[in-house]
């Protein structure tokens, strides 16, 4: 069995960072924010072994990948075109596409954008919602929900912010935003996606006493040392392009995604509270929905709080999909 290896390719006119390993029908493993290629570590072994060759990029923004200047340089369309430039680096004219956090709004355009590349969708964590005719723009409907309470995602509008906030110390706030949003706290100390005008939005986050067994020091030393490299401008670049990805895809408005897929989620995630509906709707938005997961006690870093229950169910339904 071969090991994890590294290299550098060109796709879209950025150089990209990926992690593989394995041979056989390409998996792409798209993460999300802030993480990296480092997320999927307990997952490429895993379906390297059961036939696959899986590949984990950094992407745009992220760890040793490019990192463009421009915020408009991070919208859906540059996101899609990356990961359909990879397949095409790679030698490859198919691939089942695997998405998680932000890299589930990726996976979900590439299936839509270029449904005969990506044979299947995996989504994790984050449901597809799919735009309407009449929908509004994004941050002001943010604003609407929001009502006297600030929203996470308002707070990541304003370039320098953010960043200003993460960076005061990258250890720390890295801790405790995959503690806080994972399942292992009490409730009174999860992350909030809302919160009192009074409060700073990492003010929702908090410090285990002791790491919980998913977590190590090592995996802490990884993050870190990747952001205090990086930085966070990148990764929070694609949440300023919320708006724009709106005006940019009126023509989806209605799309429903005909591939076959997987969903898995943790029943404590909070992005399963805050885009109930979207969880609601999976089976009339994705018609060939083959299984929707909650795992019961598990939070937002699903593939990482619960590596053996979601590789089992992705290499079934890899397994199964491979054969179509």
């Amino acid at each position: 069995m071969t090991s994890v290896t590294h290299r550098f390719i060109k796709t879209n006119n950025i150089q990209m960072h990926i992690a593989e390993q394995g041979q056989g029908k390409l998996v792409i493993l798209c993460h999300g924010f802030p993480e990296s290629w480092y997320s999927w570590r307990h997952q490429l072994s895993a379906l390297a072994e059961a036939g696959f060759h899986v590949v984990a990029p950094d992407q745009r923004g992220y760890g040793q990948t490019d990192r463009p200047a421009a915020i408009e340089d991070y919208n859906i369309f540059e996101l899609v075109g990356d990961i359909v430039g990879l397949v095409n680096a790679l030698g490859e004219e198919q691939a089942f596409i695997v998405g998680h956090d932000w890299g589930a709004v990726v996976a979900w355009y590439c299936a839509l954008l270029r449904p005969d590349i990506f044979r299947s969708l995996t989504l994790l964590s984050v449901p597809y919602k799919p735009r309407t005719w009449d929908n509004i723009k994004p941050t002001e409907a943010m604003r609407l929900m929001a009502g006297e309470q600030e929203f996470y995602q308002l707070n990541f509008q304003e370039p320098g912010k953010a960043e200003a906030e993460l960076e005061s110390d990258i250890r720390t706030n890295i801790l405790s935003i995959l503690y806080s949003a994972s399942g292992d706290p009490p409730p009174a100390k999860r992350w909030r996606f809302l919160y009192n005008k009074s409060e700073k939005s990492f003010d929702t986050s908090s410090v285990p006493d002791k790491l919980p067994g998913w977590l190590t020091e090592q995996d802490i030393d990884f993050f870190t040392s990747e952001f205090e490299r990086t930085g966070f401008r990148g990764g929070l670049n694609w949440y300023r392009n919320i708006d724009r990805n709106w005006e940019l895809t009126h023509f989806l408005s209605g799309a429903k995604i005909y591939q076959p897929a997987l969903f898995v989620a943790g029943e404590v995630d909070a992005v399963i509270t805050m885009y109930h509906e979207a969880f609601d709707n999976l089976e009339h938005n994705v018609p060939n929905l083959k299984q929707k997961v909650l795992l019961p006690g598990a939070g937002h870093w699903i593939q990482q709080e619960r590596s053996i229950e979601v590789n089992k169910l992705l290499i079934q339904f890899l397994t199964d999909k491979m054969g179509n």
